[in-house]
């Protein structure tokens, strides 16, 4: 379903004051302004009231927002459970069964002026397809847009996004195209962000060179459109099974001789299917190859941490929520983590060895 007109149903909690619009100034009175009584879009309290508004409306009809995530609200009742994902003016809806989904539209409208757009099938530019064996989360037409909208740049397709062999490093001369390598990269962010994890460590790592980019970082950018149109149509699959969340921490210790920041890297399954991925240079420098994997470790931990919490209150997931797997192919990181004695080797990573020891303790990322 989409809100119409979202902004504008906000409650103001104080008092405010616009100019006349034009064409409805009066002769005479054209220094008085306009005291608002509802919220209006281009107000900096419009957003909040609006998701006031709303969370009150569903408060009221029994449901409950889950504490990692403020905009997904659930109710359960003897007949089922119903979940509503709220993204500003566009909800997904879904239910154990199609009365209680119904019974919740006709309370949304009740409420609000909403748009029925029937069964999910695109939301916020995710294509929603359903096969025999579950759900596949595509972005293809937006690909497609995107190679359209770049094709001079785009040649014939490769089967990889990046190739290991170029060295890219930072642009001291004149750049190349700033503007329009950065309308790429945002266009890369948006598709790597929602359905395309395999793509995420070449546009972070591309990404860092926005600013002033040279020859090979076009010529690095090119090949990720020639990636993405041998690939324009694969997806996230999700399945029934297996119904287990695990996930794989990685990292790799400074690549670049120009820099000294390893890049950590993780990504999280459920059912077959890649449902959180993160690639990211990392803030500190790592001495050796286990730091930096330790580093990627104690981040995807804090991130495990978080789905384990938020699965809790989806009503649907078996209660209690399973320790979550976290593979890692380090052998030093893995004795390091289970390792309590404590020496000046690794006092400077103490907070992190701390908390992924807490985290194994608790029974949480093991």
């Amino acid at each position: 379903m989409d809100v119409k007109t979202a902004f504008l149903n906000g409650d103001l909690d104080e008092e405010i004051y616009m100019e006349q619009p034009e064409g409805f100034i009066v002769p005479g009175q054209e220094k008085k302004v306009c005291k608002l009584v509802k919220s209006l879009y281009g107000l900096k309290q419009a957003p909040k009231q609006w998701h006031l508004k709303f969370d009150n409306a569903l408060m009221s009809n029994g449901f409950k927002i889950n504490e990692c995530d403020k905009c997904v609200y659930m109710k359960s009742t003897q007949d089922g459970f119903v979940i509503i994902c709220l993204y500003v003016d566009d909800m997904l809806i879904i239910g154990s069964n199609i009365g209680m989904i119904k019974s919740t539209k006709k309370m949304l409208t009740k409420n609000f002026d909403m748009k029925d757009l029937g069964v999910a099938d695109v939301i916020l530019g995710i294509k929603i397809s359903r096969t025999s064996n579950g759900l596949v989360l595509s972005q293809s037409h937006y690909i497609e847009k995107i190679l359209a909208k770049f094709s001079k740049y785009d040649t014939s397709p490769v089967r990889t996004p990046y190739d290991p062999n170029l060295n890219l490093v930072k642009n001291i001369g004149h750049g190349v195209s700033q503007l329009e390598y950065a309308r790429i990269i945002g266009s890369l962010m948006y598709l790597t962000n929602c359905t395309r994890p395999d793509v995420a460590s070449s546009v972070n790592r591309l990404s860092r060179y926005t600013s002033n980019p040279g020859k090979d970082h076009w010529k690095a950018i090119v090949r990720i459109l020639r990636y993405l149109r041998y690939t324009k149509n694969i997806g996230l699959h999700c399945t029934r099974y297996p119904v287990v969340l695990e996930g794989c921490s990685d990292a790799n210790w400074i690549s670049d001789t120009k820099d000294s920041n390893s890049t950590s890297g993780y990504v999280f399954t459920i059912g077959g299917a890649a449902i959180s991925w993160r690639s990211t240079k990392q803030t500190v420098i790592a001495r050796s190859t286990m730091e930096s994997e330790f580093i990627a470790l104690d981040k995807a931990g804090e991130e495990a941490e978080w789905l384990r919490n938020f699965l809790e209150d989806i009503p649907c997931w078996p209660k209690p929520v399973p320790a979550i797997c976290i593979h890692c192919d380090s052998q030093s990181t893995i004795a390091r983590a289970q390792n309590n004695m404590y020496n000046d080797k690794s006092r400077h990573i103490r907070r992190r060895h701390n908390t992924v020891k807490q985290l194994l303790s608790s029974g949480n990322p093991t």
